[in-house]
């Protein structure tokens, strides 16, 4: 027997439903490290570990996933078409790097900047899917404040930039928390 084929808006009312936890928990572990880093470490190294921190996220995500009873992997949950389209999202926020790597090799304070921004803007495609306004404002948001900083503070840019989205994230993190499910 076949099974019950469900609408495109059930599964959106399903995947909306979501903890959404685990990636922006990710995120934040991630630039994390890259603040301290640019904290602690030299400039060639600082931007070794943004590459590989950011670079990492998806995978970090995966792993944290199986705490968060989120599970991306699970492979008994029933398919959905939107969880497709968040992992598209994260495949575009991968191809960013074809954008950021050639301006890093001109002027290597610029990771900060183009890394920042574009990874982020996977956000916006997100808050359309859960019909929230928690992308909008994390991906304006980091926009905004990432190239206020990295104008501002050009001799911080690594370690000024990073903790700035690891407290867009802790606010992204308490909004999800908070927020009303369908």
């Amino acid at each position: 027997m076949e099974p019950t084929k469900r609408t495109l808006e059930a599964q959106r009312t399903e995947f909306k439903n979501g903890k959404f936890i685990a990636t922006p928990l990710a995120g934040l572990i991630a630039w994390l490290l890259v603040g301290i880093s640019g904290l602690t470490l030299s400039a060639q190294t600082t931007v070794w570990v943004l590459f590989i921190a950011t670079g990492s996220i998806v995978y970090l995500g995966i792993f944290i996933s199986k705490f968060t009873g989120e599970n991306f992997l699970d492979k008994q949950k029933q398919k959905n078409e939107f969880d497709k389209l968040f992992f598209f999202t994260v495949a575009q926020a991968v191809l960013v790097y074809a954008i950021a790597i050639p301006f890093f090799l001109i002027d290597y304070t610029s990771l900060p900047l183009t890394v920042g921004i574009l990874t982020g803007l996977m956000w916006l495609p997100f808050s359309w899917i859960i019909n929230h306004w928690v992308g909008v404002f994390h991906s304006t948001t980091r926009t905004v404040v990432v190239l206020a900083l990295w104008y501002l503070l050009p001799e911080h840019r690594f370690v000024a930039i990073p903790f700035a989205i690891v407290i867009i994230y802790i606010i992204t993190l308490i909004i999800l928390k908070n927020r009303k499910r369908a």
